[in-house]
């Protein structure tokens, strides 16, 4: 291989290495997660599936107490007052709710996205999540890796068996950054923590076997679609919370299909 072509996979290293820095958090990740410091469904479904996640939990709440409702062409409006909560999440999202508005831009509202990025800096405290910032520059730096083992390639122009070498050797810090890329803002510490929830909370075959509101908001926070189509089909299809409705609906029976399902929230 050229000598020149090893200072520029060396470099693509040290943008690997410095990448891997700023990932690191913390946070307990070495450890099993503490069940006693269990957030709440909120923060959970932010840890799960990021601020729709969250701001669709924080709905489901709100529509139990009657502060919510589906309105038309799929989107929420307020339906009175928020209740007896002083959760800062469940005021930011009803605060939003001046008018009827679809999840996707309920999300944007700056009421709710205040709250929901206070309990992003609660998360990221305790090791959760990652920063934001140190995420773009870990991105930035992971997505100079194959552009500097490209211009090594090109800038010393090996040809035949120094080819591959050069190949193989370059192959390995690039398909690392392609990993490090995909990696989610939640840390393995948070993984964890849905995982044990999961295991100790797993979703019931039948609605009825559910009676307390709190449980069924842990079980949207949990598993999304799902549990939504489980718990409140009619306000979940009405109001556009479903990701995925077209699985939702593929995967129901026929006698539980359509809009006009009732919800039984518990």
């Amino acid at each position: 291989m050229p000598t020149g072509m090893w200072w520029f996979i060396g470099a693509a290293c040290g943008q690997l290495l410095c990448a891997v820095l700023l990932l690191r958090t913390r946070s307990r990740e070495s450890g099993a997660p503490r069940t006693d410091e269990v957030p709440p469904p909120q923060a959970l479904a932010l840890l799960r599936g990021g601020r729709r996640a969250a701001v669709t939990v924080a709905l489901v709440a709100l529509h139990q107490r009657g502060a919510v409702a589906a309105g038309r062409k799929h989107t929420i409006r307020a339906n009175g007052g928020p209740g007896r909560t002083r959760d800062p999440v469940q005021l930011g999202v009803h605060r939003s709710l001046h008018r009827a508005f679809a999840l996707r831009d309920l999300v944007l509202r700056p009421e709710a996205r205040r709250a929901v990025d206070a309990l992003h800096v609660e998360l990221r405290a305790t090791g959760l999540l990652r920063s934001p910032a140190r995420r773009g520059a870990a991105g930035a730096l992971l997505g100079c890796v194959p552009l500097t083992v490209g211009v090594g390639a090109y800038a010393t122009a090996p040809s035949g068996g120094v080819l591959t070498v050069v190949f193989t050797a370059g192959a390995l810090p690039v398909l690392l950054a392609v990993v490090l890329l995909r990696l989610p803002p939640a840390t393995r510490a948070a993984r964890l923590l849905l995982a044990d929830l999961r295991e100790r909370h797993p979703l019931p075959a039948n609605r009825r076997e559910v009676t307390d509101g709190r449980l069924v908001q842990l079980y949207v926070a949990l598993y999304g679609d799902p549990a939504l189509a489980m718990f409140l089909p009619r306000f979940s299809w009405e109001g556009g919370l479903l990701d995925r409705p077209w699985e939702v609906e593929r995967n129901r029976p026929p006698a539980d299909r359509g809009p006009g399902t009732g919800d039984r929230p518990g």
